[in-house]
């Protein structure tokens, strides 16, 4: 069996979920308010309040209802009960507040912090870096990819280009020619005129 061991840091105001083994633990038999050291999930040098917890069904453990088993308890306050006006109350099924191996989610907060953040000892960081580095990547290959992708479209510009001026200086040369045999035609015919007028 495991425990549900949620960690919230003050601080920062996240919070953390980490699995450990009942046995290891050495939570079983302490209280809602007992603080212990963070060792047992890797957290050296901190230490932490048990605020809560809740059982395999959801019943959620109280400060003020001694042991670890399920009472019915008259209530006017959470947790286990919200009230919706004011003063209203309500008879509900709730744990002790001592740790049982019926309890499945255990809630704690940081009260003593340890010289190297929460985050650096679950190995979080070192997963956001790794993320980071592979979307640098995929921008660098993206950036390569788009470059590449540009330069092809130039290459096909430019060839587009100097196939249309080949085409466009063929034509001049044709049109040269015309002009040619054009002149040349009209010379023919001014020489048979002259010819004609002796």
């Amino acid at each position: 069996m495991v425990f549900k061991v949620v960690v919230s840091d003050p601080k920062t105001r996240k919070s953390y979920q980490r699995e450990v083994d009942e046995a290891k633990s050495g939570l079983i038999g302490k209280k809602i308010g007992d603080r212990v050291k963070g060792d047992f999930l890797g957290l050296y040098g901190y230490e932490l309040e048990i605020t809560g917890g809740s059982d395999r069904d959801g019943f959620p453990m109280r400060r003020d209802v001694e042991g670890s088993g399920r009472k019915k308890v008259l209530l006017s306050s959470p947790p286990g009960f919200h009230p919706k006006r004011k003063g209203e109350r309500k008879k509900k099924t709730v744990r002790g507040n001592t740790i049982s191996d019926q309890i499945v989610q255990i809630n704690t907060k940081v009260v003593k912090y340890g010289s190297k953040g929460i985050e650096e000892l679950f190995g979080i960081k070192v997963e956001k870096e790794e993320k980071k580095e592979e979307k640098a990547e995929e921008k660098e290959k993206a950036k390569i990819e788009e470059s590449k992708e540009k330069a092809s479209k130039e290459e096909k510009e430019e060839s587009r280009e100097g196939a249309e001026k080949k085409e466009e200086k063929v034509a001049e040369k044709e049109g040269g020619k015309e002009q040619a045999n054009d002149k040349g035609g009209q010379e023919k015919e001014k020489g048979k005129e002259v010819k004609d007028k002796k």
